[in-house]
This record gives structure tokens, sequence and C-alpha cells, in this order.
């Protein structure tokens, strides 16, 4: 399969009162349509940083990061949350999910932010919550739900617009652990199934180890 990502000498730093303070170290990385490719690491080593600007959520100080091809940070600030909202899906440790809305409108949000179609958006997000096995919590709004479930409403709302790639940022690190492997499974079958890429960064060996392939980060490069 192709390159879908290639990160070519990645570097990120701060100026701080002290001095410069290095994040990423020149990081140059590719990653194959289809895989599953797992980061782990100490706290600290850049794992979230790295995620993050590959994700176009962050710039990098210098370095390029190119999607199926193109220089992602050539795009202007609206073309990039563009390509943003519509290429990449992210679930985080902190499911970031809005309190006053249903599992529903949550999963719902990212299309209607891009204008699509209300009942079309209403129709996949709904499919969606079925597949993902809460087609009987459409109504229930975040602090009515499980962990686990609350979760599985972010990977949905991570999935509404089909994106070519999934990065995850500690997504079982909130759960236990029979939950934390019960969404693992379903990362893996969505990665078999629908052909999605994944980016996992993890503290969990055993959930690491169910990847296709596995760098370890520490001070800002991979070991």
């Amino acid at each position: 399969m192709g390159h879908l990502i290639e990160a070519d000498r990645i570097h990120k730093s701060f100026e701080t009162p002290a001095g410069e303070l290095t994040i990423l170290r020149d990081i140059s990385l590719s990653i194959a349509e289809g895989e599953m490719l797992g980061i782990v690491g100490a706290s600290g080593a850049g794992k979230s940083t790295l995620l993050h600007i590959l994700g176009a959520l962050d710039k990098p100080s210098s370095g390029k990061i190119l999607f199926q091809g193109k220089d992602i940070f050539s795009m202007d600030d609206r073309m990039l949350a563009d390509f943003r909202n519509s290429s990449i899906g992210f679930v985080f440790q902190f499911h970031h999910l809005l309190p006053e809305f249903s599992s529903l409108e949550n999963v719902m949000l990212p299309g209607l932010i891009s204008n699509r179609p209300f009942e079309e958006t209403e129709k996949q997000a709904k499919a969606l919550l079925d597949d993902l096995g809460l087609s009987k919590r459409l109504r229930h709004r975040p602090g009515e739900l499980s962990g686990g479930e609350q979760q599985r409403v972010a990977v949905a709302r991570a999935l509404l617009l089909n994106p070519k790639i999934v990065l995850a940022d500690e997504p079982t690190g909130n759960l236990d652990t029979a939950t934390g492997n019960a969404l693992f499974d379903l990362f893996i079958e969505l990665n078999r199934t629908r052909k999605i890429t994944f980016v996992i960064v993890t503290h969990n060996k055993t959930l690491s180890d169910g990847c296709h392939r596995v760098l370890e980060m520490a001070d800002g490069t991979f070991i």
C-alpha cells in the first residue's frame, strides 16, 4: 500500500526564559494506508505533540507533513481546518463531548459544521451509533453514559465524515482494563473492515502489541 502520511524532519521547539525547549527533534516517519501504528514512550517524550502535528492541530517549527503527497502546512488556515475536519478523526483520553447535547447530537456535530444536510447527517450518525452498540443511547447525554459508552460516542463522532485516518491519544487512559480492551478491539475491527488507518499513542503495552507496528519515543525522537 502507498503512504498516507509522510513526516519529513519535524522539529518543534519553544522559546522560554531559560532558553529554547525542544519537544521534537527532526522526526521522519511514513505511515501506510490501512496501517495500525502504535507510538509508546514515557510522559514528556513528545508523543502527543507529534500526534497533534500529524493531525494539523499544531504546526512544526520546521519540517513538512505530506498527506497523500500534499504539504498540508502550505494550506491557509481555512483550507487546513476543512482538511482536518474531513480527512482526520480524533479520539482523545478525555472524550470532549458537549455535556448539554445528546449522543446523537454530539456525533452529528462535524457534519453540521461542514454544512452537510441535516437529515443525511442524522441518518449516518444513527447508523454509526448502532454499529458501535449504542442504538439505545441516542438521546442520552454524556453524564448518563458510562466511560466506555462516552468513548464510543467519541469514536462515532471521529468516524462521521469517513476520515482517512484516526489519531487516538491515550484513548483508553480513563477506562478500566476490560473497557479499554473492548475499545481497542473495536479499533482493530474498524481497521479490518473499513481499512481505516490508526495512529495510537498509548502507555499500555498490551494494546500497543496489537498494532501492526510500534515505535518508541524518548526525548523528542524515535529510539
